[in-house]
């Protein structure tokens, strides 16, 4: 087994496996089973021309169906300034990886700054850590705080109105981390926090997970539930979009400890699922069991501000069984795409931004309920820019409708109701068009 890219000799790669005790590198494989192996040729097309290349390339993208969006459900189509990605292109971002020396990374590492004390601002909270993976991988980091601060406690409960794809991933890492993990019914499309404060009365509770606005675009009130917890000696982490936050109450003044989240709705483009950016803020008292880094300011020998990494509870530089998290890298380039954005929408921008979201949301729904097709999921509650709807006719056929129409319309979810959401991307002559489709 040869690799042109690996620089072993022969009589290196001997070494090693006489070191361990084998005759070849395929041994190595000898555990994977033969019917899973691949055996025939890699389907790898001729080498082309740049024009050939191109040509292909071209062709390939016309064949995806470019479509008026009006899906929401964790992924929305916001509107970013061109200069973000002009910006983002320059090559000592673009190829940045991470910032192990300080001496010459102050660029990465001010820009990383930048994004904590913009995260921080957001949510209201108190420090920030770099960017990671996505919203739930975030949410789950955020239940291991929890269960880390409470100590003796090892179950944290999660609202049936966090996204589902969020509770699936917390699943997944509460299992093969030995956290139990309880669900929350809801109640009238919010969480039902008599429900929850019953739980507390066991004890053994380290902390919840709400979100807001939750999946059905609802923005709940969670007036007390902070103060429950306390009680109780738990923490509260709320999953919330960074976006609505320049228009909603901060996770900080409904007394959460830990803020996460992901954040796509800070102007990123869809593409086909990422990649997108996960985001983590908590108090002071809970910054040494937050996992990935935390970069800080001082001053160099000139007394001129320099920027280095304060923190990195990773474990490759402490013991493993001490570390709070596998997490290795942020997503550098992602959390720079935040920052650029928000520094040019600056607080008047994002609250444009949810106005005219929340307009053009509010006109569909009333358009919508009005025509006798439509009925309001739950009525009365209050939302932003995403809304759930029961549809009184059959959807399946109007959805065929409107994806011939070039339009992407609401997420069908399990109870046969439909989430839309609108942006501030969406005309008003757009919206009317996807009444008319839908109602006729």
């Amino acid at each position: 087994m040869s690799n042109r890219y690996i620089p072993h000799t022969e009589e290196d790669i001997k070494k090693m496996l006489d070191r361990i005790g084998i005759s070849s590198v395929d041994e190595l494989y000898s555990e994977v089973p033969s019917e899973v192996v691949f055996k025939r040729d890699y389907d790898i097309p001729s080498a082309m021309t740049e024009i050939e290349l191109r040509k292909f390339f071209k062709e390939l993208g016309a064949k995806n169906k470019c479509m008026t969006v009006f899906a929401g459900q964790g992924a929305y189509d916001h509107y970013a300034p061109s200069v973000v990605a002009h910006l983002l292109s320059r090559s000592e971002f673009y190829t940045a990886y991470t910032p192990y020396q300080p001496e010459i990374s102050q660029g990465t590492l001010q820009y990383i700054f930048e994004y904590q004390s913009m995260i921080a601002e957001l949510t209201g909270m108190e420090t920030s850590n770099a960017s990671m993976y996505d919203g739930a991988t975030a949410t789950a980091e955020a239940m291991f705080m929890m269960v880390a601060s409470a100590k003796k406690k090892n179950r944290v409960l999660v609202s049936a109105t966090v996204a589902d794809r969020v509770v699936n991933v917390v699943k997944t890492y509460a299992k093969f981390h030995g956290v139990d993990l309880t669900i929350i019914p809801e109640k009238d499309g919010v969480t039902d926090l008599e429900a929850l404060k019953a739980e507390l009365a066991a004890g053994d509770v380290a902390g919840a997970i709400l979100p807001q606005p939750n999946k059905y675009g609802i923005i709940e009130d969670l007036s007390g539930v902070a103060d429950a917890l306390h009680a109780a000696k738990g923490y509260l982490a709320m999953n919330v979009d960074p976006s609505a936050l320049a228009v909603l109450r901060t996770p900080a003044s409904w007394g959460a400890d830990i803020a996460c989240g992901d954040g796509q709705t800070l102007g990123m483009p869809l593409e086909f699922g990422g990649p997108y950016l996960g985001f983590l803020a908590c108090n002071q008292g809970m910054l040494r069991k937050m996992p990935g880094r935390v970069v800080g300011y001082t001053t160099d020998a000139d007394g001129k501000r320099a920027f280095v990494l304060t923190l990195q509870a990773r474990e490759q530089h402490i013991r493993r069984e001490k570390a709070t998290s596998n997490i290795c890298s942020n997503q550098s380039l992602m959390c720079l795409y935040a920052v650029i954005y928000l520094s040019l929408m600056g607080k008047k921008g994002l609250t444009e931004v949810n106005e005219l979201s929340a307009d053009g949301a509010h006109y569909l729904f009333d358009k919508l309920t009005a025509s006798g097709k439509y009925e309001a999921a739950y009525p009365g509650k209050p939302f932003l820019k995403e809304f759930v709807v029961k549809p009184l006719c059959d959807y399946k056929e109007v959805k065929k409708c409107l994806e011939n129409a070039g339009i992407l319309g609401g997420v069908e979810l399990p109870d046969g109701n439909v989430a839309i959401a609108v942006t501030e991307k969406r005309t008003k002559a757009e919206i009317d068009r996807l009444v008319e489709l839908m109602t006729e």
